[in-house]
């Protein structure tokens, strides 16, 4: 994840995931993609080591306040869990280390989900010319078809966005009343000075978006907490990090079916955590690299989100404990006829 230093006690989920788990007992360390390293060909990391506290404050800032670190090289086989919580965007050197572990260790998301969901051109893997639950999108680094779509679009109005980004950075409405700056827009958004190119990310604008999205967390499939971001003054973003505030929201019965939809392909991928944005019953983003909404909705709701991401974390290492034991104890069998 980042680093320690960087966490926003106030608001930050990776902090209430670290909290619960020294609540716990349980050893937690952290390390940002930078500091993985290999010795003597184990693959390790430099570790951000949280002491283990007699007594853990209850409040998220009391425990970031009065929690104690050290620096510790540690062998990363020698964990029961990697929870992936840096962000976007994905580096591919960093799940190139953590290969080496994969079969280890009881990685959340796995890394085959990451390579394939890092970016928003897994949303268009639930769309189909069956289903209607993704706007209308397309992904291109072609100026001249991009803006022939945008003129051929029923709408009036379109978002633009960068491939990459989170957060809510780089998004913005496009009208067409007001295209003549479109031209010099998409060349800021598709070209680098390096001279090499970004693909841009062109949907259709779901009426109701003005009055903001709605995030679901989505636990093994099934959601576990939901809220509305309501955008900024004077800001069509609806992301907290832009601006935006969040209020209770029950989920209707089409962001129900659209869960359950989409819930089975999320396990299969091995993307067990993840946030969901969703506008007027259409998916618009799947976040699995550092979703967010956790403290938000705990306050919203007066609830702990959190423990149930730990239970069924633990739960899976005690999957994988018990089904080495049985292997272990078919092999001496074996081994002692």
């Amino acid at each position: 994840m980042y680093p320690w230093e960087e966490i926003d006690p106030d608001n930050d989920t990776s902090l209430a995931l670290i909290h619960e788990c020294v609540r716990r007992k349980h050893g937690v360390a952290l390390c940002s993609p930078a500091n993985l390293t290999i010795r003597n060909s184990v693959t390790s990391a430099f570790c951000t080591v949280v002491n283990k506290m007699e007594k853990v404050p209850a409040s998220l800032k009391s425990f970031y306040k009065k929690a104690e670190t050290r620096e510790e090289m540690l062998p990363l086989a020698g964990f029961d869990v990697i929870f992936m919580r840096a962000n976007p965007p994905l580096d591919p050197l960093m799940l190139n280390f953590l290969d080496s572990v994969k079969d280890d260790v009881f990685i959340v998301n796995s890394l085959q989900g990451m390579r394939e969901a890092n970016n928003k051109l897994y949303t268009a893997a639930f769309g189909d010319t069956h289903s209607n639950i993704i706007p209308n999108t397309h992904v291109s680094k072609n100026k001249k078809y991009l803006i022939k779509q945008i003129n051929e679009s029923k709408s009036d109005k379109m978002i633009l966005k960068p491939l990459n980004g989170f957060g809510g950075s780089g998004v913005i409405l496009i009208e067409k009343s007001a295209m003549s700056n479109i031209n010099s827009l998409l060349d800021f958004y598709i070209t680098n000075s390096d001279g090499t190119s970004n693909y841009v990310i062109l949907q259709d604008f779901i009426e109701g978006a003005e009055q903001g999205d709605v995030r679901i967390l989505l636990l093994n499939g099934e959601p576990i907490g939901a809220m509305r971001r309501i955008p900024g003054s004077g800001d069509h973003r609806s992301n907290v990090s832009a601006g935006g505030t969040v209020a209770k929201h029950t989920m209707t019965k089409a962001e129900k079916a659209l869960c359950k939809q989409i819930g089975p392909k999320l396990v299969n991928d091995g993307l067990y955590f993840v946030g969901i944005d969703v506008i007027g019953g259409k998916l618009v983003e799947v976040n699995v690299m550092s979703p967010g909404g956790i403290t938000y909705m705990n306050k919203v709701y007066k609830t702990k989100i959190q423990q149930k991401v730990i239970d069924f974390i633990e739960s899976k290492v005690m999957d994988r404990l018990q089904a080495f034991d049985r292997l272990s104890r078919l092999r001496k069998e074996v081994e002692e006829a």
